[in-house]
């Protein structure tokens, strides 16, 4: 399978992999190393816990849901999010966790399911002509998009979880 989907079932098949890997790995993490602090953040010289990172895919995952529900109204979307530019990436992720930053591991996992479960349910709704048929924003397909904050994050994230695993030997 190519990397970059090119039409829905490529598209999902993309998502559900990276999630299930993932979710995998964060179904091994005890709840007591979820707020360790060991994870290199989106901002320079910052750490990050698993937590954290779950509030960051929670974050772009809501955000893909916002845009197509705005867009799908004939409303403007404020990319990436109102108050942020696209050079501010970084500040967009704390926002992100410090948002999420009440929430328990457990509800953080159960979240980013629902909210995975929830675009795959939009992309099912969707064909391949509205998916990569035409531009959505700038020069990017939706389904592009949808990747670009999905699928994307969630094995860049995993890399990080799967090494704060072996740092802390966890199977």
């Amino acid at each position: 399978m190519t990397s970059i989907a090119l039409n829905k079932p490529q598209l999902i098949a993309a998502i559900r992999d990276s999630f299930c890997k993932l979710e995998k790995d964060y179904l091994s993490i005890p709840e007591e190393y979820s707020r360790i602090c060991e994870i290199e953040g989106n901002v320079k010289n910052t750490c990050i816990s698993i937590c954290d990172t779950l509030a960051y895919l929670i974050g772009w995952g809501e955000l893909v849901l916002k845009w197509h529900e705005e867009a799908s109204k004939n409303r403007p979307v404020d990319f990436p999010e109102t108050g942020f530019k696209w050079n501010q990436l970084g500040l967009l992720a704390q926002h992100f966790q410090y948002q999420h930053r009440e929430i328990n591991f457990t509800d953080l996992l159960s979240i980013w399911i629902e909210v995975t479960s929830n675009i795959l349910t939009l992309i099912d709704k969707l064909d391949d002509q509205q998916l990569y048929g035409k531009p959505w924003y700038d020069k990017w397909t939706l389904g592009r998009m949808i990747q670009f904050n999905t699928s994307s994050p969630m094995k860049n994230v995993r890399i990080k979880v799967r090494r704060f695993k072996r740092s802390h030997s966890l199977k």
